[in-house]
């Protein structure tokens, strides 16, 4: 399920927030949850071949806006959207009913008016019986999707690499990722297949500063094949890693366009 919620300010002037806003958003969906669900999702979350997921993932602010490169803030003429996504009902039911009862949302600096809440459940394939056959949807990134290995240096270092889509690594390590959301959430070994995903168009890079760590996506149209089961849990829980830090939020997409 996904909710597309559109936010004003609250004097119709421009929206101003720094340019590397992902934690802020992410911290006012957390305040608007239930407390109690809050915290269990913030210190537990679902767990699933040995990591724990939160289960969640969101878009970028879309809107006219324009940046403030001295200041490194981002202004946008308000309204703006923020698309909202989760396999988890629980979840959307609570994030929907905290918007509706404070009316706002407050995001950094800033404290926007709900404007309106729209529900959506985008479905791979509408026939349950083929919800483990292999199948082939096209995808456009509303956040960047971020795969990435933690290796050892000879000296016996740390650094990250992230992958690109395009490459081997990303395929395996984004469906190895996607295996273990399915068992955080539904707690069953995950339907055996390969997913192949390939960019349609040359992939985008997008560095995000996140808390003062940089992080490194990619956005871009892709095509993905594989168990439609897995490919619903790309949509709903977000395709690669850091995905309730607001990364791999996918959107089907026409596949004649």
């Amino acid at each position: 399920m996904r909710l597309l919620i559109e936010l004003s300010s609250l004097d119709n002037n421009p929206i101003t927030i720094p340019i590397h806003y992902n934690h802020l958003v992410q911290s006012a969906i957390y305040g608007a949850l239930d407390n109690d669900f809050a915290d269990f999702l913030h210190d537990t979350g679902f767990e699933g071949g040995g990591r724990r997921f939160k289960l969640f993932t969101f878009s970028r602010l879309t809107g006219t806006y324009r940046f403030i490169t001295e200041t490194a803030e981002i202004t946008y003429l308000s309204p703006v959207k923020l698309v909202v996504s989760s396999p988890v009902d629980k979840f959307c039911e609570s994030l929907v009913n905290g918007l509706l009862t404070k009316d706002s949302l407050r995001i950094g600096p800033v404290t926007l008016r709900l404007q309106g809440v729209e529900v959506d459940r985008p479905v791979v394939v509408t026939d349950k019986a083929s919800v483990h056959i292999e199948t082939e949807i096209r995808v456009k990134t509303l956040s960047p999707v971020v795969v990435y290995s933690t290796l050892l240096r000879p000296e016996g270092s740390k650094y990250t690499c992230y992958f690109q889509p395009g490459e081997g690594d990303f395929s395996r390590l984004a469906k190895e990722n996607l295996y273990k959301k399915h068992q955080a959430l539904y707690g069953c070994t995950p339907p055996e297949g390969e997913i192949q995903i390939k960019p349609l168009r040359q992939p985008k890079l997008q560095i995000v500063k996140y808390k003062g760590f940089v992080i490194k996506g990619y956005s871009g149209i892709l095509s993905m094949r594989g168990p439609a089961s897995l490919l619903q849990i790309a949509v709903d829980a977000g395709l690669g890693a850091k995905s309730s830090m607001g990364f791999g939020l996918l959107e089907m997409i026409n596949k004649n366009k």
